[in-house]
């Protein structure tokens, strides 16, 4: 379990980093002077300075920053740079740097499922033969009787191990294809061949019904499976979009459900696996996920890997709520921004001077109020009724 949370820690700051780094290199890319890119906050711990930005580590690994100059029009800049601050920028670009964190959150959520998929691969129903039943069963119990209908695939000879390459001539990649054959085929006669021991294998089996379906009394083998690279692009595609309306729905029901995480927490409570967790609950999770004695390590990596990929898009939707101090709140001053431009230009006015996000403190202080108190009530129920997935 150690090594899971230990894990989990290390992948935690290194998509903070990687947060920072989508806003570095947009704001670069931009032209505007960067003087800090710092992972943690408190007091340093190490830094360098290359070119003008200064490179370090804080105390403190609960997130990150990076320092782009002029982020509002009341800092004090020397003359040179006023050009290269950020609030000098057009709209497009302040949205664009804004954006990049939670985009890059996004985005490493997609490759780690697209890493899932084509790489580490799930647990799928392959065309080998787990076993092979002695009678087909309709009961729902699995047993035989003196009134079961002997498997026909036992008849025929067909053995646990046996994997599936054609039925009816027709080539079988899937599971679902070699079900959706014998199921059509009803009673008639199927001519399967299989590969056993690296030999080809012809049987010939006659189905019989159940259920007004053919069936010959085979089960498949559960199977570590990877998905083609191409086909995975769109799987991990329409997994990733999943998870963001998913993302979109917590965070929508998030306010009802934290009177029920207060009863969890001091009322003695069962705690909601679907309600909310922490990030020490997460944490947990993981380590839990890496300790699960009845998985493979290729289905433990399997759920850390989701774990992460669903952490990172959840944080990529949260960061752009439009509420200071999140990027979210700074893009809607600076749509605000530009709308105020766009009316002083229908009216014939002046140009307004930049709104500064320095005078939203009030409300900024409130947000972080509101976020610290939910933490630190997350952090209390993770730790005195932690979350239990029983893997």
């Amino acid at each position: 379990m150690v090594i899971g949370v230990l894990a989990f820690v290390a992948a935690l700051i290194i998509s903070v980093m990687l947060h920072e780094a989508g806003h570095f290199f947009m704001a670069k890319r931009y032209g505007m002077k960067i003087t800090e890119f710092f992972v943690g906050f408190g007091p340093r711990l190490f830094s360098r300075t290359y070119g003008e930005t200064e490179y370090g580590v804080k105390a403190i690994p609960a997130g990150g920053y990076v320092r782009i100059i002029g982020m509002t029009p009341s800092e004090s800049l020397v003359l040179e740079d006023e050009p290269r601050a950020f609030y000098r920028a057009s709209t497009g670009k302040k949205i664009a740097v804004l954006a990049a964190g939670s985009v890059t959150h996004i985005v490493v959520g997609f490759l780690l499922i697209y890493l899932l998929l084509a790489g580490v691969g799930v647990s799928a129903e392959s065309t080998t033969l787990g076993g092979v039943a002695k009678c087909l069963s309709t009961s729902g119990s699995g047993s035989c009787t003196i009134t079961s209908t002997p498997s026909p695939a036992l008849a025929a000879g067909l053995l646990a191990k046996d994997r599936i390459v054609e039925l009816n001539g027709v080539k079988v990649d899937t599971w679902a294809t070699a079900v959706k054959i014998i199921r059509d085929a009803g009673t008639n006669p199927l001519r399967i061949t299989v590969e056993r021991n690296h030999h080809l294998v012809t049987v010939d089996v006659t189905p019989a019904l159940v259920d007004g379906h053919g069936a010959i009394g085979v089960f498949s083998e559960i199977a570590n499976a990877r998905e083609n690279p191409i086909v995975a692009i769109k799987d991990a595609t329409l997994s990733t979009w999943k998870m963001t309306t998913q993302s979109v729905v917590a965070l929508i029901g998030m306010p009802a459900k934290i009177p029920a995480l207060w009863g969890q927490t001091f009322g003695h409570q069962p705690r909601d696996v679907t309600g909310l967790v922490g990030v020490v609950g997460v944490a947990r999770v993981s380590g839990e996920a890496f300790a699960a004695n009845d998985m493979t390590w290729n289905e433990r990596i399997g759920a850390f890997i989701l774990i992460l990929a669903g952490l990172n898009i959840f944080i990529g939707i949260f960061n752009a709520l439009p509420l200071p101090p999140l990027d979210g709140g700074h893009i809607a001053v600076a749509l605000i921004d530009k709308w105020r431009v766009v009316r002083a230009r229908q009216r014939g006015l002046p140009r307004p001077a930049a709104f500064d996000v320095a005078s939203l403190m009030p409300v900024t202080l409130v947000v972080l109020g509101v976020l610290v108190s939910l933490s630190l009530l997350l952090l209390a129920a993770d730790i005195v009724n932690p979350v239990r997935l029983n893997l």
